[in-house]
């Protein structure tokens, strides 16, 4: 009898150790993908700005890709962390936003000391600043200080206004929403600069296609981790965009192979 007993205590053991041993790596396995998600959002956002960076810098050339892709990137994260103080979401989507600013205000940089040399040697004529106050070159600045000082006044005004109205939740919402929604639109210069040119030379097809890819994980990533609703419902308008841009691609293959042939003979 006494065996039997034994026999049985040594099976429940058995079993609340394969219990624990799965429950142990279950959940390790979890926070593994847990935080290899929260590492995807974090840097997952400025790898597609490598390929364009790595052309742009190798070619000496901007022709091809909107200055003002970068402008609605940084008004979208600026506005991002912005909007974290007066409701805060998730802190890898924190840190990918002031990643983001670094990345774009990196790139801004490589294209305007590209466009700076052109334009000195074509039009022989004095710069533009941020403070010259010129609407017809806004954002068409020859000098990489204007471009921050611009954002430094976007940034200044917008924390001055959340942190007046940061009680005010109709106010922190809609912050939420020009944030992401800003971020949704950013394909669009991208966008109509093909369709003007009724061409995709110059524009790195990596980009986008990471651009995509990133996007599609981005979207799916703010469904699964419950984020404020503006996150998910611009995420998905994101891949709209994407998706309208490599259709161009192969709309304008020919325009743009032939612009190819040219350029390199």
């Amino acid at each position: 009898m006494s065996e039997i007993k034994d026999n049985m205590k040594e099976s429940i053991e058995a079993t609340a150790a394969t219990k624990y041993d799965f429950d142990f790596w279950s959940g390790l396995i979890v926070q593994l993908l847990t935080l290899g998600s929260e590492m995807a959002m974090v840097f997952g956002g400025v790898v597609p700005y490598v390929p364009q960076y790595l052309q742009i810098k190798s070619k000496q050339t901007t022709q091809g890709f909107s200055l003002y892709v970068c402008l609605a990137l940084l008004m979208a994260n600026t506005l991002r962390i912005i909007f974290w103080f007066g409701n805060h979401f998730e802190t890898p989507l924190l840190i990918q936003s002031i990643l983001m600013n670094i990345t774009m205000f990196a790139l801004i940089h490589l294209c305007v000391t590209v466009n700076t040399k052109e334009f000195l040697v074509a039009e022989k004529k004095k710069g533009h600043y941020f403070t010259d106050f010129e609407p017809d070159h806004f954002w068409q600045w020859t000098d990489f200080t204007s471009y921050v000082e611009f954002i430094m006044c976007i940034a200044a005004m917008g924390s001055m206004l959340m942190y007046f109205l940061v009680d005010y939740s109709p106010f922190v919402e809609t912050v939420g929403f020009m944030a992401v929604f800003t971020e949704a639109m950013l394909g669009v210069p991208q966008f109509y600069r093909n369709f003007k040119n009724k061409s995709t030379y110059g524009m790195s097809l990596p980009m986008v296609l990471m651009w995509t890819c990133g996007d599609v994980f981005k979207t799916s990533y703010f469904y699964l981790r419950n984020t404020p609703p503006q996150f998910f419902i611009c995420g998905s308008l994101q891949v709209t965009v994407d998706l309208m841009i490599l259709g161009q691609v192969w709309m304008y293959r020919l325009n743009t192979e032939k612009r190819l042939r040219i350029y390199h003979y």
